[in-house]
């Protein structure tokens, strides 16, 4: 099978299924908030509403969480479980896109594994920080952790890290619908690219391609080399 066929299978399989996981996931939400409203109070949503509509008075000051409804141990502990289990869970689609787009050679298990786990930790700092100077030193901290102790085996994977970093930080200042709106344009308009192959040049790197259609360039490559040394 030519290696544009086989792209334009898996990249069927990939709509479909995030198409399918946005979907259900948005309709257990919905369902879960119907039957049980006070549950409503413990999703880290809306923050996205007051970052836009606030004025910025001092820059150095806090970012309002907006959990007023949270105010004992056990409603504290249920939050955080929302916004960290959110916040993976909005991870796992960005972990199928690279996944099906990027080559045998190339492919990082321990990148993936990363995503998953990295908006957590994340999570977690931006709730205990949020209302310190200390958020933009913790969130460096992160970055440089990231880079000095993971080596990428690309530099296009950086976008990967820097997504989950948002992710992790769109939980905790309770605003997950940033994370679910970055993900989706994220996920979509990455693999519509790969579909397409734009910007792609004869003999360069192409950094979107299914192990497949690598493999077919490259023998179509082999095999026009060897014409012309004939």
């Amino acid at each position: 099978m030519a290696g544009g066929g086989v792209q334009a299978m898996v990249f069927r399989a990939l709509f479909v299924r995030l198409t399918l996981f946005y979907l259900v996931v948005t309709g257990a939400v919905m369902g879960v908030v119907a039957l049980a409203p006070s549950l409503a109070h413990f999703l880290p949503l809306g923050g996205a509403q007051t970052l836009l509509s606030q004025t910025a008075t001092d820059p150095f000051g806090g970012v309002e969480i907006g959990a007023e409804k949270v105010g004992n141990l056990s409603s504290s502990i249920l939050w955080l479980f929302v916004a960290v289990g959110g916040a993976m869970l909005t991870t796992i689609p960005v972990t199928w896109t690279y996944m099906a787009s990027r080559s045998r050679s190339e492919y990082d298990q321990a990148l993936v594994e990363t995503m998953i786990v990295l908006p957590i930790a994340v999570t977690a700092i931006v709730v205990m920080v949020h209302n310190s100077l200390a958020l933009a030193f913790s969130l460096a901290g992160i970055v440089g952790g990231v880079r000095f102790r993971n080596t990428l085996k690309s530099s296009g994977d950086a976008i990967y890290i820097l997504l989950a970093i948002g992710i992790g930080l769109a939980a905790g200042i309770g605003a997950l619908e940033i994370a679910l709106v970055m993900t989706v344009m994220f996920n979509y308009a990455f693999a519509t690219l790969w579909l397409v192959d734009y910007g792609a040049k004869d003999g360069t790197h192409r950094y979107l391609r299914s192990p497949e259609a690598a493999q077919d360039a490259e023998e179509h490559d082999q095999s026009g080399e060897g014409g012309d040394l004939d």
